[in-house]
């Protein structure tokens, strides 16, 4: 794709950078169970900076609206590789030019980015964790969703280079899979072909920054939302696409289970699922978790909770 030129991030868009009835039968109804009428589409990448700045929102409209839409995560192939590749009018010219932004990008959205992988040891593809993500995917979505959280919070907080072999196996495994496995499957064609897909799709949507959401009613009138943006701003465009209804918001998971499920939660992501400030995170911890359950620590001047 051409999108490796989408290597700058913007912190004002919040852009990297696309049955007849029958008398005689009886059959038994569930309509508690509603049936979804949007199609939401989130193209990402996984070295996209601003997506993990869109993480804390992303989850909360998730967990609170994820009964009305069906979710589709595409990998969006932010960069190729970096032979050829000059960006003279953005001043990227080489890996160590992107750390700079990315550090931009961490220090306005409060989810730490370090981007010292860039000098030390730096990604040559973002389409080799990609590749991992969709070999996962074709087995359990859920699963793949989860590697790429690891792999983000593996990069941007912990600096480390999820291009590289040993780091994707270790990801795969605390997923639950086979990392050797995995990896050896992500190099083989049929990888490729399944990402490749993905780009195309992409391209059908009209995606040409990360992050962007798309969302299709089954009308086929849809919205697209480009940039990492509020949660008011995804809610009330779902509520667009659904004009005969009230959106309902369902209850949130506690901060003890939500803490089980992720792993591990940074205080920007804590307050915004919560709805509280940053000066009342610790006592909001203190209060909803048992001292013994989790460990409290601190990077690039953000705290974050971390399951002992």
């Amino acid at each position: 794709m051409e999108s490796k030129n989408n290597m700058i991030c913007d912190l004002e868009t919040g852009v990297c950078g696309p049955a007849e009835d029958n008398a005689n039968t009886m059959e038994f109804i569930d309509f508690s169970a509603r049936k979804k009428s949007v199609e939401l589409y989130y193209v990402t990448d996984p070295i996209c900076s601003h997506c993990w700045a869109l993480e804390p929102v992303l989850r909360k409209f998730v967990d609170q609206y994820g009964q009305y839409f069906n979710m589709h995560t595409l990998m969006g192939g932010l960069l190729e590789k970096w032979d050829g590749f000059a960006d003279v009018s953005n001043g990227i010219s080489s890996p160590a030019d992107v750390a700079g932004h990315w550090r931009e990008v961490g220090e306005h959205s409060r989810m730490p980015i370090d981007g010292t992988v860039w000098y030390d040891n730096p990604i040559e593809s973002s389409f080799i964790p990609s590749r991992v993500y969709k070999v996962i995917q074709e087995k359990s979505p859920e699963l793949a969703n989860t590697f790429l959280r690891r792999a983000r919070e593996e990069l941007f907080a912990f600096n480390q280079n999820i291009a590289q072999d040993d780091i994707l196996i270790d990801l795969v495994n605390q997923v639950g899979l086979n990392g050797e496995e995995i990896v050896h499957q992500s190099m083989l064609p049929e990888a490729n072909t399944s990402l490749h897909e993905d780009f195309q799709l992409v391209r059908e949507l009209g995606v040409r920054g990360f992050p962007t959401i798309v969302m299709v009613n089954k009308e086929q009138k849809g919205v697209r939302i480009v940039g990492a943006l509020t949660l008011e701003d995804y809610t009330n465009a779902l509520q667009q696409l659904l004009p005969g209804e009230t959106l309902k918001s369902k209850k949130l998971s506690d901060l003890e289970p939500l803490l089980q499920q992720e792993r591990l939660l940074f205080s920007r992501e804590i307050e915004e699922y919560f709805s509280i400030e940053k000066d009342g995170v610790d006592e909001f911890i203190q209060k909803k978790l048992p001292q013994d359950a989790y460990e409290v620590k601190s990077i690039l001047g953000e705290k974050y909770i971390q399951v002992k």
